[in-house]
């Protein structure tokens, strides 16, 4: 079971990193939790999720800049040791206009597969 800070006990992904619903963990430390999406849009489609309740990319400033930070050395830690050599994309929905179903930061990491220059 995960800590989670500023826990939302709304929230399907604090829930996840508690460990109260289960997933596939990937990747976890002190700061990010890492899991498979259950719902794959590429052979390779992993979650980056912060421990601390962020609800999207638009309150990412000052105070948590650095551990948004550490989320992408841990994205490109993953996507090397899930072979992603050919490249991959990280994608964060930001608010229901964009997609966003859940309200806490997260970033995908798709890949396996040969993806168009297209994004929508």
């Amino acid at each position: 079971m995960s800590d989670v800070l500023n826990y939302d006990d709304n929230c399907l992904f604090c829930k996840i990193i508690k460990g109260d619903i289960p997933s596939t963990k990937v990747y976890e430390d002190h700061l990010c939790y890492a899991f498979r999406d259950i719902n794959p849009q590429a052979p390779t489609h992993i979650l980056v999720v912060p421990k601390v309740h962020i609800p999207s990319v638009a309150e990412i400033d000052g105070k948590n800049e650095a551990l948004v930070g550490h989320m992408f050395t841990v994205i490109a830690r993953i996507a090397r040791e899930e072979g992603l050599e050919g490249g991959y994309r990280v994608i964060s929905n930001c608010g229901p206009d964009a997609g966003q179903t859940v309200p806490h930061l997260h970033f995908h990491i798709l890949g396996g597969v040969k993806m168009g220059e297209r994004m929508a």
